[in-house]
């Protein structure tokens, strides 16, 4: 363990409390180079963080909980999914914003801003965060590995503890690497989708219908847990400190103009990346409405299960088996940006650094044991209930990192030229607020009972 350096120059903004300290994710901070004249190029230079940043979006929580939704309440949902996107691809933006402007990741930028106490306070509220969609990782990969290979859940459980070597490996020779080993993955799990959609042959009328929001969303307590679990799973906390640190990999220029177009270039490329999410997400939802819920299979919450039921339902095994493995590409994805995020959230909190592997064997003891306990006494059903409440575990911590980086970058003395135009902080505190009522409506509804 190792003690941070606190001597580095403070950024020329007057509204933070301390000094940035040392450079968000130092190992690989500025690594990759920004070169050549092409706007093209420069962009693609830029090409990658917001593919680490999508693979939240998509993690074995989420397809708890989208496939709870489609097949309980076919395609009524998939207005969430969108608007659960939009609200992403603006936090997002912000975050490139703060990370490149600021040059604070989020966390940075709470212990900068905020006294001690305050700070320590989100530091455990991300970590928790952080600790939540780990547990989704370890048993969706576990689930996979079964489905796939039948290794037994307890088992798999256990096995997810050595993807730490696979994180280290990719870190070891290069932050490219671990962008291009994440968007080749994505690929798969995209064309997994494409196999099962055109199976399932879904009513792509009643898709579009069901963009439309309802007021059964705040009405049906049932319809509004899952919902929140979307949500959670969609706008992860996790991301927002994650992203606003990677986009500071590039080696942009530190004047104004070269930090502008770092912003530009981030902007697009986390937009690209969320809209490649948010299709991915919809397919999960149109998935479970098609196969599930207009066959009457409406309770089916279980990756086991769905994936049992696919062949049959779809009329072939390569359904079931494509879901088996996008389900298991999500989970070593997940893998590499929790352990990212993990690191971000406690070296801009604490100061603090610790050896990746150690930080990954932290995290994943923490995820493995209630993981292990669930598998052992309840078996499957137990692990899909746990993987819906991290969710809404996710979606309660929101406001906590939402609420900060909204404030940040609406901040002119502390982003000085970067900050956010109104229009944006105007819609991202709107999204804040949508956040915090959606989640004490769904306090009111669990301490009432209904």
């Amino acid at each position: 363990m190792t003690q941070a350096s606190d001597t580095m120059p403070d950024t020329p903004f007057s509204g933070w409390r301390g000094r940035p300290g040392e450079a968000s994710l130092a190992e690989v901070n500025a690594s990759v180079r920004v070169g050549g004249r092409s706007p093209l190029r420069r962009f693609l230079a830029f090409f990658g963080p917001g593919y680490l940043v999508a693979v939240g979006y998509m993690d074995p929580g989420n397809w708890a909980t989208s496939l709870a939704g489609g097949s309980q309440f076919g395609y009524t949902l998939m207005a969430v999914v969108a608007l659960s996107s939009l609200m992403a691809i603006l936090l997002q933006a912000l975050c490139a914003r703060l990370g490149v402007g600021a040059g604070r990741d989020l966390a940075q930028a709470c212990r900068d801003a905020f006294p001690k106490p305050v700070a320590f306070v989100l530091w455990v509220l991300a970590e928790a965060a952080i600790c939540a969609t780990d547990l989704a990782e370890v048993i969706g990969t576990a689930i996979g590995l079964n489905l796939l290979f039948g290794i037994p859940l307890e088992i798999g459980v256990i096995i997810t503890a050595l993807d730490v070597f696979l994180v280290l490996m990719l870190q070891r020779i290069g932050f490219r690497w671990i962008e291009a080993f994440v968007i080749g993955l994505l690929l798969v799990i995209a064309a997994c989708f494409a196999v099962q959609l055109a199976m399932a042959d879904p009513d792509f009328g009643q898709v579009i219908r069901g963009l439309a929001p309802t007021t059964e969303l705040v009405t049906n307590p049932a319809m509004l847990y899952i919902a929140l679990g979307i949500v959670g799973a969609t706008v992860m906390p996790h991301n927002l400190y994650l992203h606003s640190s990677v986009v500071q990999t590039r080696a942009y220029g530190r004047d104004e103009a070269g930090k502008r177009e770092a912003i530009r270039f981030a902007t697009l490329d986390s937009t690209v990346a969320l809209s490649f999410a948010f299709l991915i997400n919809a397919s999960i939802l149109i998935l479970a409405a098609a196969a599930f819920h207009m066959n009457g299979r409406t309770e089916v919450a279980e990756l086991g299960e769905a994936h049992t039921l696919l062949g049959p339902l779809l009329g072939g095994a390569m359904a079931a088996t494509a879901f088996g493995v996008a389900l298991l590409c999500c989970g070593l994805n997940s893998t590499i940006t929790a352990t990212l995020a993990g690191q971000v959230v406690m070296e801009g909190f604490l100061r603090i650094r610790l050896a990746p592997w150690l930080r990954r064997l932290i995290t994943r003891v923490i995820a493995i044991a209630p993981a292990i306990a669930v598998t052992l006494l309840y078996g499957e059903s137990g692990t899909a209930k746990l993987l819906v409440l991290s969710q809404v575990v996710l979606s309660l911590q929101l406001p906590f990192a939402v609420i900060p980086l909204v404030w940040f970058t609406a901040s002119r003395s502390k982003m000085g030229a970067f900050v956010a135009p109104r229009w944006m902080s105007a819609l991202a505190a709107l999204v804040a607020a949508i956040i915090v009522a959606l989640n004490v409506k769904l306090v009111i509804d669990f301490l009432s009972g209904a």
